[in-house]
């Protein structure tokens, strides 16, 4: 109030009142939040790979998708609409708990954040499905070359669904699914829920310490087996 009293005694015009009373005491900008660190870091990774043709399956477009559509083109599906026009961004509607046909093998890079735990719940107009994020999981790899790297993250800490929010996984699970699918897990980053990121070692012992836990988000760096060919 001692501000907008000398504010107004020098002002002259239109003046409403909105009071905003916390930014005072904070830090320039969020960096604590999950998706930030998420956000940054994978973005990272794929400028430090470079690969040929990179796909995002349903990330955030105004954090991720945008951090690298700055500096490389990216195919970005999802099961909702973007309507507006982004440079960089080739936009696809799709359900990935549907195979999309003609597109096997179709990049050498994909990505996936905060995503896969929605599917089949209903939240953004999917269809309701309790093993949805299996059926996803099978045909975002299907998309990925021998080769390639699949960039997922996804909540973990005790398994439930939280309905219709999201799920929680076990990162066993992920872990598991990977496997079926023929990839290899190379790199877990865990970011908690203070800010803390950790890079893991995905042991065992790590793995089921980080399955009773209450909330994580575990940030997956899987890469697809190359198949063996004989001539």
């Amino acid at each position: 109030m001692r501000n907008f009293s000398r504010f107004r005694s020098s002002y002259v015009g239109p003046l409403e009142l909105l009071p905003c009373l916390h930014d005072w005491y904070e830090e320039s900008g969020t960096t604590k939040n999950e998706y930030f660190w998420q956000d940054l870091l994978v973005a990272r990774m794929i400028f430090e790979a470079q690969p040929e043709r990179h796909v995002d399956v349903g990330s955030r477009v105004d954090g991720f998708v945008a951090h690298v559509a700055s500096f490389r083109e990216i195919d970005v599906f999802d099961v909702r609409q973007i309507t507006p026009q982004i440079p960089g961004v080739n936009f696809m509607q799709a359900d990935l708990m549907k195979s999309v046909s003609g597109m096997a093998g179709y990049c050498d890079s994909l990505s996936c954040l905060h995503a896969l735990e929605h599917f089949g719940l209903g939240r953004y107009g999917d269809p309701i499905d309790p093993i949805g994020f299996e059926r996803g999981f099978s045909n975002m790899v299907s998309l990925l070359r021998d080769g390639g790297v699949f960039y997922l993250s996804v909540p973990i800490g005790i398994g439930r669904v939280e309905f219709n929010a999201h799920r929680v996984f076990d990162p066993r699970v992920i872990v598991d699914l990977a496997n079926k699918e023929s990839l290899q897990l190379s790199v877990l980053i865990v970011i908690h829920l203070d800010g803390r990121i950790e890079r893991c070692v995905p042991d065992e012992e790590r793995l089921s310490n980080l399955a009773v836990q209450r909330y994580a988000l575990g940030v997956f760096v899987l890469k697809k087996s190359e198949t063996i060919r004989t001539t």
